[in-house]
């Protein structure tokens, strides 16, 4: 009898891709062959193609011919429109997650930023850029909002490879991280307060990327 918890291998597959994608173990304008990527997943050829074919059409992979890919490189009026949906998308999450905000919700809150805070101490930057993705969707997830939620994710799989980069260079000091800031404003529950802290991380870690946009060095 077939286990109806088990993941699809493609499901798999794409989650898989995607976390390389999201937590920068792809380089924007790096070429990856598709046999590369079957080789690092242990994944066969249909499954790949498919989360290939998924990640293309959400913009965060870009096809190159002869069975490459690449993640595309974000420009300064790319990264404009990115901050701008950000911007829009993810304080109002919080806002509406804010009517949904339980003390069971905080603690887990806490406890995921207390791993953002060990892992800037640490200059652990996958752990932290792993850690800082399961705060914020851990927030937007309580919003019942499932379609600004999907939204909010394919802009992060956008964003993410160059904050990766610039971080790598700026060390665990320069980490975007407002969170102290959101988890007050829930406790005492300032849902304007918890809009505003995220704005402030978003800027924080767009400003960083305009930056190294300027110097040349994503």
């Amino acid at each position: 009898m077939t286990d109806p918890r088990k993941i699809p291998t493609h499901e798999v597959t794409y989650t898989r891709l995607r976390d390389m994608i999201l937590f920068g173990l792809l380089e924007p304008g790096a070429p990856v062959t598709i046999q590369g990527l079957i080789n690092d997943l242990g994944a066969g050829m249909t499954p790949v193609r498919e989360a290939l074919r998924r990640l293309a059409a959400e913009g965060a992979l870009l096809p190159q011919g002869n069975r490459r890919v690449t993640v595309p490189r974000v420009g300064l009026a790319v990264l404009d429109q990115i901050a701008f949906a950000r911007l829009t998308i993810e304080p109002h999450l919080a806002e509406l997650a804010s009517a949904h905000m339980t003390q069971a919700l905080i603690a887990r809150l806490e406890a995921l930023d207390a791993q953002v805070d060990a892992a800037i101490r640490a200059g652990d930057i996958t752990a932290y850029l792993q850690s800082n993705h399961a705060f914020h969707f851990a927030l937007y997830e309580a919003s019942n909002a499932p379609v600004l939620v999907d939204m909010a994710r394919s802009l992060w799989l956008r964003f993410g490879p160059s904050l990766r980069i610039v971080v790598a260079r700026g060390g665990a000091l320069a980490l975007p991280d407002q969170h102290g800031l959101a988890l007050s404003a829930m406790r005492s529950g300032d849902s304007m307060g918890l809009a505003q802290a995220l704005r402030d991380d978003i800027l924080q870690g767009v400003d960083q990327v305009r930056a190294a946009l300027v110097r040349g060095e994503v």
